[in-house]
């Protein structure tokens, strides 16, 4: 039977029905099982097989699916005759709230917060009123009474947030009633709307609502046999001087699997193993060592060289053209946001990934969204769970050791470092920024001070609001958030030709910017970025550029230039003088 590499399946049923390539994941099932915790928490990125594994569970434990033992004859489950026994006899509920969106309205007014939050809480009510219609015909049985059919009647779209946050821990007693047998609750992406909400600025509202349905449905529920949890954060919220409190705070009970953890590491994602095998079926075991450079590099515990599906599927699909599949899958908005206005650090160290540098953060692995802004360890927690950085060491936890444990961090791939790239390039993207941006480069090459001045400050005026980190920026703070921005897209748009590093050592003292091209026949800039300071006696722009122009030449900045080969005539040395977010360059 012919094998179709199609995508987008989640369901495992349809791919064994439409002979969907698949490699088998069933063995998951037993160790989750045979682990035996109660209930289960796995983080893992997106496309990483979260939904099919759920998918897998589902048809192999639940009663609607009893006696397909076709689903599972030759996959590595069937070996289990004490596993095997169980297929199809258990009540089990699957839901997903990976389409929980509140088609977010901007704005901080409590009249639109409360307009999305209750899109958000409507459309979990959505997702549970359609669950309890696929159980409607039990509600026929005389195992339950009028009292409980009308409650059943109840669970609608429009139903209180007090009925939502018990209706999956009711319907479970309906269940275990009617098949005399407790359920397996499975809930797949269950941070999409936590998400969600801290991006529409709505998250205490959320956090209220999702702790009491969690509660009532992972923790107050005699009827569940198991839980099983996915999502690719661990969400806390609380703040750094308090006590971290997870939104499962209350259950005692939750095991939680990170993507740090030894278990499960081989179950999500394929291995390359597995890998070179689909190549080498698809006749395409020529494109290993590429394949190994693009898109290995995710790393489960202590299980490393692991495989985005998604990616490998794509790549198979589209006859080796390679290409950022997984990356460019859904909007990276979240991690744009994170680093267009984290501190300079945070562009810094995104300057220093993109020249494929590691680089070294305290990581906690539970994220805080309450943190994003203002702490750029936050960030680099979210982007590993997230799957855009990898780890590639990590300090063991000693005795005497407070804090968090320190990674040394790193892209995880080459489709992310496309990511990333594409991410910067569309920072000037918007509006007419990408001409004044080219303008001012064309200008700065051709040695045009005056419209280099021009198009700066265009440049400027769209996209000094892109890099700031607070509501209310100061004047002096402003520029040094452009700067890193700026120096980013400069890093990206002139890769082919220059190579461009900012707050190095030369001579004696750190430069802003270094622009040096590969060619030493063409010519390289020192860049000296300055806000005009009146305790330094500066009463004009003028007198900026003029102390920046000076600093340039005392700390003898050129030095590394000339000892890498630059004639000096070919060295251009420009200061740049900020007030507020005007500019002069001289």
């Amino acid at each position: 039977m012919e094998v179709k590499h199609g995508l987008g399946y989640q369901n495992y049923e349809d791919m064994m029905r439409n002979h969907i390539f698949y490699i088998d994941k069933t063995d998951f099932i037993s160790e989750w099982w045979n682990y035996a915790d109660k209930v289960t928490l796995i983080t893992r990125p997106r496309r990483f097989g979260k939904t099919l594994n759920m998918s897998t569970i589902e048809c192999f434990f639940s009663k609607r699916y009893e006696g397909r033992s076709d689903l599972f004859e030759g996959r590595k489950i069937w070996e289990d005759e004490t596993l095997r026994a169980l297929q199809g006899t258990y009540p089990v509920i699957f839901m997903s709230f990976a389409g929980v969106k509140s088609g977010y309205v901007g704005g901080d007014s409590a009249e639109i917060k409360l307009k999305n939050i209750e899109a958000v809480k409507t459309a979990v009510k959505q997702i549970i009123s359609d669950t309890y219609a696929k159980y409607r015909n039990i509600m026929k049985s005389e195992k339950f009474d009028d009292n409980d059919r009308a409650f059943f009647a109840s669970v609608n779209d429009n139903m209180t947030d007090k009925m939502a946050q018990m209706a999956i821990w009711r319907l479970c007693s309906y269940l275990e009633i009617y098949y005399e047998k407790k359920v397996i609750v499975l809930l797949d992406e269950y941070d999409t709307p936590m998400q969600e909400s801290w991006l529409g600025r709505y998250w205490e509202e959320a956090v209220t609502f999702f702790r009491g349905f969690f509660v009532k449905t992972f923790k107050d529920n005699e009827s569940m046999e198991r839980g099983l949890i996915t999502g690719i954060t661990r969400v806390s919220n609380g703040s750094r001087s308090e006590t971290l409190e997870s939104i499962f705070s209350e259950l005692n009970h939750l095991k939680v699997v990170t993507t740090t953890s030894d278990k499960y590491g081989t179950c999500f994602g394929f291995t390359e193993e597995e890998v070179f095998k689909a190549l080498d079926d698809a006749g395409l075991g020529d494109h290993k060592s590429g394949v190994k450079k693009w898109y290995d590099g995710f790393t489960f515990g202590k299980y490393t060289d692991i495989y985005n599906p998604w990616s490998i599927i794509s790549f198979i699909e589209n006859g080796a053209k390679y290409e950022a599949y997984w990356a460019n899958t859904s909007s990276n908005d979240l991690v744009s946001t994170l680093i267009q206005t984290g501190d300079a650090d945070a562009k810094k160290t995104v300057e220093d990934l993109l020249a494929g540098k590691s680089f070294i953060a305290p990581i906690d692995e539970q994220i805080v969204f309450n943190q994003l802004y203002g702490n750029t360890n936050a960030i680099w927690s979210l982007l590993l769970a997230a799957g855009y950085l990898k780890m590639i060491d990590r300090e063991p936890l000693r005795a005497d050791r407070t804090g968090d444990a320190e990674y040394t961090l790193t892209l995880t791939n080459r489709e992310v470092w496309f990511m990333f790239r594409k991410m910067v390039k569309d920072w000037f993207g918007k509006y007419d920024v990408p001409a004044y941006y080219n303008e001012f480069i064309n200008a700065l090459l051709h040695d045009n001070i005056r419209k280099m001045n021009t198009f700066m400050n265009k440049v400027a005026l769209h996209t000094f609001s892109y890099f700031d980190t607070g509501n209310k920026p100061s004047d002096e703070t402003h520029p040094e958030r452009f700067y890193h921005g700026f120096v980013l897209g400069m890093i990206v748009n002139l890769s082919d030709k220059y190579k461009v590093t900012s707050n190095r050592e030369s001579g004696y003292g750190r430069y802003d910017v270094m622009i040096e091209p590969f060619d030493k026949n063409e010519k390289a800039f020192i860049f000296e970025f300055k806000v005009l300071d009146a305790d330094d006696d500066e009463r004009t722009l003028e007198d900026t550029v003029a102390n920046a122009l000076a600093q340039i030449e005392e700390k003898q900045y050129e030095a590394a230039l000339i000892a890498g080969g630059f004639a000096p005539e070919n060295i251009r040395k420009y200061g740049f003088g900020f007030q507020g977010q005007k500019c002069l360059i001289g």
